[in-house]
């Protein structure tokens, strides 16, 4: 990895944008199952328990790969690892369009999910690795702007996708860009040399795997009951899920004394790097779940269709790079906890009206109450992220890549796991009165979550102190 340059070359510039364009391509094929599951499920002739595992499997896949990026990304050199996450995310997605059956779709999805875990911390960990500290903040709101507008335009263009196509061009379209972002980043990435290590600890791999896939796969049942009451195997996964992920993390205390963890847990001795967490949890609880709820009380309650459901939906993903670029020019002047703080409180607001909207009020009432929420997610992400990797020495910063995206799943998980409990709770049945109080519920759930993120905002630092680790941590 080159130094921090005060000015990016011609080089750098173009690394930069394909690996923000490939991590785009991938969260937005991670995200497109939600509108297109009604059409795959009648095509494939499969229930709707069935066809959730379209989307429970990828994110299984990624609950498992993702806390390992941190040690690959140290332990290899960024082309070969790019080559093969990008040729693996191809291939699955070539797998996709060509499927004949549910089983070969899934498992499409899943080498989809091989590729898709290491490009969003290789993508943090090489911009910041690149960009002089005093223009991390601008260049970070690009970065965040891609991973955070995937959310708002997934929905948007599988909606728009399907009123006009079938399902399978949900990955035709992708594959040619996906195709273009392998041969570009494989002549264009830089190649530095990997840092000698320890082999890689199996038996991390191994409790990483049960841990936070049980954790995974157990909060994805929430609400498939339909009112039912949580199942059994939410009881069994949940507990099973935070052994593992317990027994993980001492394992990689342990490993850090001699020899080289998955995940260096050195990263939460830094306060700036743990608030930073919590905040970021606050954050994606209530985005991804926002990304779920919303198109389906549009359909539902205000009879929009498949089409219409697109249209609403897209324009949030240009509200979130405007803010996004907004934030990142403003972050060093005005640090990150005033941003996050304000943002918060958006958000807050944006939730609690969605919790009294009902059918009687116009739908481009809740168009606007949606680009409110959008733009304060997007004055929080760019400010959290750049404070989180700015308190981190170079050394950590893939492994705080991987723990921020490891949170990103596993509480984005839970934040959906509980409001569409709340909602199939309240939700008495499918017709759009009942989807509205079903909705509401929710809504206030998500505002209760919104509102303990802005207090936890007030206590973020607003610069990041990026000295030496106590050496009592390592030890």
């Amino acid at each position: 990895m080159s130094t921090n340059p005060e000015k990016l070359t011609s080089d750098q510039i173009i690394t930069i944008v394909v690996l923000a364009a490939s991590a785009f391509i991938a969260l937005v094929s991670e995200l497109v199952m939600g509108v297109a599951l009604p059409t795959i499920m009648a095509e494939l002739k499969i229930s709707a328990s069935t066809g959730q595992w379209l989307t429970t499997g990828y994110a299984l896949t990624l609950a498992v790969i993702i806390p390992t990026t941190g040690y690959l990304l140290r332990r290899f050199r960024s082309r070969p690892i790019f080559a093969v996450s990008m040729g693996l995310f191809s291939l699955g997605t070539l797998i996709a369009t060509l499927a004949p059956s549910f089983e070969v779709l899934l498992a499409a999805r899943v080498v989809q999910a091989l590729g898709t875990g290491v490009l969003v911390p290789m993508l943090l960990t090489t911009t910041f690795g690149m960009v002089a500290p005093a223009r991390r903040g601008q260049m970070m709101a690009m970065v965040t702007a891609v991973i955070s507008v995937a959310p708002a335009i997934a929905p948007a263009f599988s909606g728009l996708v399907m009123a006009q196509l079938s399902w399978r061009w949900l990955f035709i379209i992708i594959l040619p860009f996906a195709l273009l972002g392998l041969i570009l980043g494989a002549l264009k990435i830089p190649n530095p040399s990997a840092s000698s290590g320890s082999g890689f600890d199996v038996l991390s791999f191994v409790l990483a795997a049960v841990g936070f896939g049980a954790l995974v796969y157990g909060l994805s049942t929430v609400g498939e009951g339909a009112g039912a009451g949580i199942p059994v195997s939410f009881w069994v996964a949940v507990p099973l899920g935070l052994l593992g992920v317990g027994a993980f993390v001492v394992r990689q205390l342990r490993l850090q004394r001699n020899s080289t963890p998955l995940m260096n847990m050195r990263i939460f001795s830094r306060r700036a790097f743990t608030m930073s967490i919590v905040q970021f949890g606050f954050l994606v609880a209530g985005a991804f779940s926002l990304s779920v709820l919303l198109p389906l009380v549009l359909q539902e309650s205000f009879e929009l269709g498949v089409f219409e459901t697109g249209l609403f939906m897209a324009p949030g993903g240009v509200m979130i790079v405007v803010v996004s670029v907004f934030a990142g020019k403003v972050y060093d002047r005005m640090g990150a906890r005033t941003l996050v703080v304000s943002g918060a409180v958006v958000i807050a607001a944006g939730w609690w009206f969605m919790s009294t909207v009902d059918q009687a009020v116009p739908v481009w009432v809740v168009l606007v109450t949606f680009l409110v929420i959008c733009a304060g997610q997007a004055l929080s992400w760019t400010p959290i992220y750049t404070l989180a990797l700015g308190s981190l020495p170079d050394e950590l910063h893939a492994h705080g890549s991987a723990a921020l995206n490891t949170v990103q799943q596993l509480v984005g998980a839970a934040g959906l796991a509980v409001l569409v409990g709340i909602f199939t709770i309240h939700a008495k049945g499918s017709d759009p009165t009942s989807v509205i109080v079903g909705a509401q519920a929710a809504f206030a759930a998500g505002g209760v979550i919104a509102a303990a993120g802005i207090v936890a905002a007030i206590f973020l630092p607003s610069r990041a102190r990026n000295a030496p680790l106590l050496e009592a941590v390592s030890r």
